[in-house]
């Protein structure tokens, strides 16, 4: 367990501290890159583990769990979802994907959908992308934005400042009823992803994970990383 907690405590962002996505490699392995059986046998060890303290969580019936995942497109959300997660009991765990809103959930506000995901005691909850799209692809496409339908008077330049408080708070107060969240960010490189999508062509099993959009949302990339 001690190099598990040294590879944690290596990518942790501790609240409060400052951060920039550009100070960190999104090539960085932590050395587990030239030994592909010893990171097997870490993620092994992980999912054993995992499955043990799911048991004791579910017992328990007092604590829940969100784990909330962000990332450029062909970053390994899905990928990672499913390898890490493979040995959790799918009856007290649910994924949740989060795309475009439908009109009923245009008719709330952005987090609401959100809410109505949230795990209940005992149970795992997990975020593919989530409420920090309200400050990434809203941010970046500004029509987006306007199809929430905000009365015009909450809509000025600190919008964004005041959402980044408002998930704070959210989070905040899910925190203090019990719900412990890990939020993951899978850095990737621009040069991995255009690697990763145009193997999603070359490889027949994998073209219907190419879509067109995402090379207009790669042609973004500046606006995303800033």
């Amino acid at each position: 367990m001690k190099f598990e907690r040294s590879l944690a405590k290596r990518y942790r962002v501790a609240p409060g501290e400052p951060f920039r996505l550009g100070d960190w490699k999104p090539g960085d392995t932590a050395g587990l890159h030239d030994e592909k059986r010893g990171a097997e046998k870490l993620l092994q060890r992980g999912v054993e583990r995992l499955t043990v303290l799911q048991d004791r969580l579910f017992a328990q019936d007092q604590w829940s769990m969100l784990l909330v995942f962000q990332a450029m497109d062909a970053a390994g959300k899905d990928g990672t979802i499913k390898h890490v997660l493979s040995g959790v009991n799918p009856q007290g765990c649910e994924v949740s994907s989060f795309k475009a809103p439908s009109a009923e959930e245009l008719d709330h506000d952005y987090i609401w959908r959100m809410a109505r995901r949230l795990p209940a005691r005992g149970h795992i909850g997990i975020f593919n992308r989530s409420h920090y799209e309200e400050v990434l692809v809203v941010r970046v496409h500004s029509e987006l934005l306007a199809a929430e339908k905000l009365p015009p008077a909450l809509i000025g330049k600190d919008i964004w400042r005041k959402r980044c408080q408002d998930i704070n708070g959210f989070e905040r107060h899910l925190a203090r009823n019990g719900m412990v969240i890990r939020k993951f960010f899978l850095n990737v490189s621009r040069k991995e992803q255009k690697k990763r999508l145009l193997a999603r062509l070359d490889d027949p099993d994998k073209n219907w994970k190419f879509s067109a959009d995402d090379l207009r949302q790669r042609a973004l990339w500046k606006d995303y990383m800033r």
